[in-house]
């Protein structure tokens, strides 16, 4: 089991701290690297002076609890916590000064998952460029639309230069807003979380390390907003994408697995 250090930081109080953001990572689809990114996301904040960051597991599996263990470095920090204590736990987070709390959640969609979804400032859901992936989005929109949280979609694990890349960014964007960073599939992401690292962390100049860096920019400014923040758009298509006429991949938009009502 993963051990805490949500112990006192320093002295680091809330008081004159920024407010605490919560960002929650969700997609009930398994293989959506979901936990991958939430620990880049988390050590990329503390590296761009958005600390202190705490990590919350909530998936049974453990898998990015797994990975905080095995680390070297003590940031971000993790707080052990549970579906019925996550309330408190948080509170506790925030009068201890973290300035965010990143959350792991299961690759299910469940009443567990749309609880922790209620304390989420921002709900990051990525999802792999693929009709199966695009499909299997609805359910998560669902419950993110039903609380009426901002999300972000964030193409995740793409094949470089892929016309499906473009298309699925299309249309993801007919039901929220799309990152305008796409996240591609590299050997380095996996190999930097053998050993409890991440790609920053192993050489700070890769094009992985750099997407990164600057999907966590493009995030901050988003959780810094207190306005809402509408649907339906895409912030800035990823660079050498070109918004076209036609629907994607080549068909009606999907609906994510839901039949379209009138």
């Amino acid at each position: 089991m993963p051990h805490s250090q949500s112990a006192t930081l320093n002295g680091q109080m809330a008081a004159g701290n920024p407010a605490m953001r919560v960002l929650v990572v969700a997609s009930q689809k398994g293989g959506s690297g979901k936990t991958t990114l939430a620990g880049h996301i988390a050590v990329q904040a503390e590296r761009a002076g958005g600390g202190p960051v705490a990590l919350i597991d909530t998936d049974p599996q453990g898998s990015l609890a797994k990975w905080w263990n095995v680390r070297q470095a003590t940031a971000p920090s993790f707080i052990q916590s549970v579906f019925t204590n996550l309330f408190q736990d948080l509170d506790t987070a925030r009068a201890q000064g973290f300035r965010l709390v990143v959350i792991d959640t299961p690759p299910a969609v469940t009443k567990a998952i749309a609880e922790v979804v209620n304390y989420a400032d921002l709900v990051v859901v990525p999802t792999r460029p693929s009709p199966h992936d695009l499909r299997a989005v609805g359910p998560t929109v669902d419950i993110i639309e039903a609380r009426r949280k901002q999300m972000v979609f964030v193409l995740n694990a793409a094949t470089a230069r892929a016309k499906i890349t473009m298309e699925a960014a299309i249309a993801l964007s007919q039901h929220g807003t799309v990152a305008p960073v796409t996240v591609h599939n590299r050997l380095d992401f996996a190999a930097s979380m053998i050993d409890g690292r991440t790609v920053m962390e192993v050489d700070d100049q890769s094009r992985s390390s750099l997407e990164i860096a600057e999907l966590w920019t493009y995030l901050s400014q988003r959780l810094e907003r207190t306005e809402t923040v509408g649907t339906g758009l895409i912030d800035e298509l990823p660079r050498g994408f070109g918004v076209r006429a036609t629907s994607a991949l080549g068909r009606p938009q999907p609906v994510f697995g839901r039949r379209a009502t009138a």
